[in-house]
């Protein structure tokens, strides 16, 4: 899988900053495929969420990233997918830290809580910081674990 390769989707209130968040990877040499929404028009995240986390799970591509109003409900609708390890993130040491721990290969952001700016910095630190492993691969398979019962 291409590195360069990130899912994004969005529902209507993280519309804006999804399509702030494209544009930008696309200029820095992404290959970006967007789940939705299409616009500001009211719709239900967890839709959204299922769409881009089975394609993420399948690793086609293998991270992406959701934004809703907090982030909060992308983060906890994508979770409910086998595979998936989204981690809402709200500055570039959360960002840092699910990667570099976590593992997560779903970022999630609240496009009511983020200006553009700080969403900017968490996703470029999220895309550049890989998994540590060490200590943190046993409770990574800890999680996956619990994914079988």
């Amino acid at each position: 899988m291409d590195e360069k390769e990130v899912a994004i989707g969005s529902d209507h209130a993280g519309y804006e900053l999804k399509e702030q968040i494209k544009k930008l990877l696309e200029s820095e040499g992404y290959t970006i495929t967007d789940f939705g929404a299409n616009s500001s028009d009211s719709v239900d995240y967890p839709l959204i969420a299922k769409s881009l986390a089975t394609e993420v799970a399948g690793k086609n591509p293998n991270r992406g990233i959701l934004i809703c109003g907090t982030g909060i409900g992308m983060s906890i609708a994508a979770n409910k997918v086998k595979g998936i390890i989204a981690a809402n993130c709200f500055d570039t040491e959360t960002a840092k830290l699910a990667r570099l721990h976590n593992n997560s290969n779903i970022l999630t952001l609240g496009g009511r809580i983020l200006n553009f700016d700080t969403a900017k910095d968490i996703v470029k630190v999220w895309l550049e910081t890989d998994f540590e492993g060490g200590r943190h691969q046993r409770r990574i398979q800890e999680i996956r674990d619990l994914e079988k019962r």
